[in-house]
């Protein structure tokens, strides 16, 4: 595509070279151009996109795009500088005119809430996939078409950034994909990562204090959720939370509400719970529904009743949806139970908020026979103010708790350890262990037939940053080899 067409609906000034200049594609690290793209100069928190515009033409920079005004007569380029009110938009907007609008010709799901999205996602995309719809879902635990997972040679994020995201929906088309599912985080959304990605449904799962310190102010981080009212053509809200009923009442948008409580057009209510399922009735204006859900929890049953009602809003049959969600599974890292014979219920959870821990505590607390184990920390750098509300809902729960590490990164990990333990009751019982592996080692060896172990914090993650180095850490893969070991000192 040539410079000239990508500008053309877009407010700028050029300055220098030729707009007649083949574009191959956007980057915003210089080190990644490739001959033909453009260069987007950003002005992060810790570093300036203007050092590195040399490196950029070096590698093939055929325009360099900014946004601070002043620079176009301090600039002197070989090659076209390009002035755009918004280097943020203008990255979202060229990435999807690139790529021809990709996501145009499905129809794209976009969820934000502070927990739950890829539960919801995933859900979502089951369901679809029940149904027999092609279906792409990204998310935190990657990008996956049809239940298979794509493998990327990009960065991993919540939700993805536009020079990748268009892509991957270019991919999917390609596929045949009909519906793509993806996750709108706080920070994506405010970045504009989602600007011109033809939402048709946007669902509002729920809010809870996170990532304050990303945006400044918890009226902030809710400001920056609530842009996703703005993108889509239509909401789905739960009715249950308060702030998806604020964000419902100032949209003109349609809307649609789910929930477990009165006053929602999709009502999921439990008639009999048993020790892994729950029957349940789904009400609505399409008529009474009976099935049973493959688990228990009022987060779970959130989850999948937002995930019922998107999809019967696409117009699929609403008993069809049903009875596709009776055989609904968690993603990975999401209250995954690994096996074991020592008779011992060991999950692992991505719960890494007060409100996440607290529902998987609760459900868990129901189903223990005997003592609940807890092996959880909490990041370091963000989110400071958690870490005791943490500390006293894992204590109001758990019989032992082992403190270790999440990703401390550069905090020292005893000194975010102390902040969650300020938390705990008196008579908690608990111990410091920083080695996560050593921890979590510790927690599977103490225990004794009945208990219930939960590692909480970092799910399906495969990496754990200890200072400013990354290091391969699975917890699933770490469970594993306890037990491998384990079962190997008993033969």
């Amino acid at each position: 595509m040539q410079l000239a067409e990508l500008l053309k609906d877009w407010p700028c000034t050029v300055k220098g070279g030729s707009i007649r200049i083949d574009v191959h594609g956007i980057e915003d690290y210089a080190q990644e151009v490739k001959e033909g793209d453009l260069f987007i100069v950003r002005k992060g928190t810790k570093d300036d996109g203007l050092k590195y515009v040399d490196i950029a033409i070096e590698n093939g920079a055929v325009g360099i795009v900014i946004e601070d005004e002043k620079m176009l007569d301090k600039l002197s380029l070989t090659v076209p500088i390009i002035w755009v009110p918004n280097c943020l938009k203008f990255m979202s907007y060229s990435a999807a005119k690139i790529n021809r609008f990709p996501a145009e010709a499905m129809k794209v799901i976009a969820i934000t809430g502070t927990n739950g999205k890829t539960t919801v996602s995933h859900f979502i995309g089951q369901l679809l996939n029940k149904l027999h719809k092609k279906v792409m879902v990204i998310g935190t635990n990657g990008v996956y078409i049809n239940g298979e997972e794509v493998q990327l040679s990009f960065e991993r994020l919540t939700t993805l950034q536009p020079k990748h995201l268009h892509k991957v929906f270019q991919h999917g088309v390609q596929q045949g994909v009909q519906y793509a599912v993806l996750e709108a985080s706080s920070m994506g959304l405010v970045k504009h990562r989602l600007d011109d990605c033809s939402i048709n449904i946007g669902v509002f799962l729920n809010i809870a204090e996170d990532h304050i310190e990303d945006h400044g102010s918890y009226e902030k981080y809710k400001a920056s959720k609530q842009l996703l009212a703005t993108l889509s053509d239509r909401l789905v809200l739960n009715g249950d939370d308060s702030f998806c009923r604020t964000v419902g009442l100032q949209s003109k948008k349609p809307k649609i509400y789910f929930g477990l409580g009165n006053r929602v057009d999709y009502q999921l209510q439990v008639l009999a719970e048993g020790i892994s399922s729950s029957t349940c009735c789904l009400q609505s204006k399409k008529g009474q529904k009976v099935f049973t859900l493959p688990f228990i929890g009022d987060h779970h049953l959130q989850n999948s009743i937002a995930a019922i009602t998107t999809v019967c809003e696409l117009g699929l049959d609403i008993d069809e949806v049903c009875a596709a969600a009776e055989t609904l599974t968690l993603p990975t890292g999401r209250f995954q139970s690994i096996k074991n014979d020592l008779d011992l219920s060991i999950y692992i959870d991505y719960a890494h908020t007060e409100a996440a821990l607290r529902a998987v505590l609760q459900t868990l607390k129901k189903t223990t026979k005997r003592d609940l184990i807890v092996v959880f920390s909490c990041g370091g750098d963000r989110d400071k103010h958690k870490r005791i509300k943490m500390g006293a809902v894992a204590s109001k729960y758990a019989d032992m708790i082992y403190l270790t590490t999440d990703n401390p990164r550069s905090e020292d990990p005893e000194v975010i350890n102390s902040q969650i333990a300020a938390g705990f009751l008196s008579t908690q019982r608990y111990e410091m262990i920083l080695n996560r592996g050593s921890a979590i080692e510790k927690a599977i060896l103490s225990a004794k037939k009945g208990d219930t172990i939960l590692i909480a914090g970092k799910g399906h993650e495969s990496t754990q940053t200890i200072g400013n180095t990354q290091i391969h850490f699975s917890d699933i893969e770490c469970v594993h080899s306890v037990l491998s070991s384990i079962s190997c000192n008993k033969e």
